[in-house]
């Protein structure tokens, strides 16, 4: 992921800095995203965690995504802030050599476990509404198995940019820069890890849930709909299994337009150039994708509470404090 973007590899600026109305926009933008994503996943976990009904493996995936999705206003966005208005990491020693790598660590275990959640959803919705009379694919005690997996997989993927990326001191500057031949010697390359994490998981999950979900779509479609008043208990838990398999495509749609185009833009950039950020006119553009991938974790709580009445219902009582 683009860390300083608009930062050369040796410290040194080629472009002109951003005027004093795109940095107060990019920073409205960022803190409105701040705040809207510390409180809705906040919300969400608060929901399910007090709500005995709500405690479905759907909406416990739901919660692992809202916690992946707290790292960005908690960890990225004040770097994204700091990043316009300054040329220089702010903090040095042991503190900002630790900062340097969790910051760029944080940022695409979250958007892995993002990935993986999506995919748990996916497959939850996939064995409740295609076999429906069978036990869950996924039960409710399998859940924090799953949800444990997710970390240790988006950690364990990630972890080399633990060692990669290293607070370097020029001049009058310190850079948060990325070392991975240095560290992992010339014959590895950073552009194929990074290819790997971009197909193996963006494009191929992407393909797998879309897959899904057209079956899923087939087999609804195969289906009776039901009427508005019909009071078959049946047609009733497939009017609710519809209602949750909309939420849970537009949460995978909210994903898909906030991320493809940082995952598509950024191995291109970077396989055409490292040294291709400093180029004018491409470092707004990167902002652009960056921001878009940012703002998906403030999307993901407003398209929950957008599709699920049972959000809505819990959000207002949690907000009245009557039942």
């Amino acid at each position: 992921m683009p860390q300083n973007a608009n930062t050369t590899m040796n410290g040194t600026q080629s472009c002109p800095s951003s005027s004093t109305a795109e940095k107060i926009a990019f920073t409205c933008a960022c803190s409105l995203i701040f705040i809207v994503s510390l409180t809705g996943n906040t919300v969400i976990g608060i929901i399910v965690y007090k709500t005995r009904t709500m405690r479905k493996p759907i909406n416990f995936f739901i919660v692992n995504m809202a916690i992946s999705d707290l790292l960005y206003p908690i960890i990225l966005i004040p770097q994204a802030i700091q990043n316009i208005y300054l040329d220089s990491w702010l903090i040095g020693g042991p503190l900002g050599q630790a900062l340097c790598k969790l910051v760029v660590f944080a940022e695409d275990v979250s958007a892995i476990v993002s990935v993986l959640s999506l995919v748990l959803i996916a497959v939850d919705r996939f064995g409740a509404v295609v076999f429906p009379l069978r036990s869950p694919l996924i039960s409710s005690k399998l859940c924090p198995f799953f949800i444990l997996a997710t970390w240790i997989v988006a950690i364990a993927i990630i972890v080399p940019e633990l060692f990669a990326y290293k607070l370097v001191k020029y001049s009058r500057t310190l850079v948060c820069e990325l070392q991975w031949n240095e560290v992992f010697g010339e014959s590895s390359s950073f552009e194929n890890y990074l290819l790997f994490l971009t197909v193996a998981f963006t494009f191929i999950p992407l393909a797998l849930i879309t897959i899904i979900y057209i079956t899923i779509y087939l087999k609804l479609k195969s289906q009776k709909i039901p009427g508005e008043q019909s009071a078959n208990s049946g047609q009733q838990r497939q009017q609710r299994e519809r209602n949750m398999l909309k939420m849970a495509i537009a949460i995978v749609l909210g994903f898909a337009v906030c991320w493809l185009p940082l995952a598509i833009s950024f191995p291109i950039l970077v396989l055409a150039d490292m040294n291709i950020w400093p180029i004018c006119g491409v470092p707004y553009f990167v902002y652009v994708v960056y921001f878009m991938s940012i703002a998906n974790s403030a999307v993901n709580p407003c398209i929950c509470f957008i599709f699920s009445s049972n959000y809505r219902k819990e959000l207002k009582t949690l907000l009245i404090g009557k039942r």
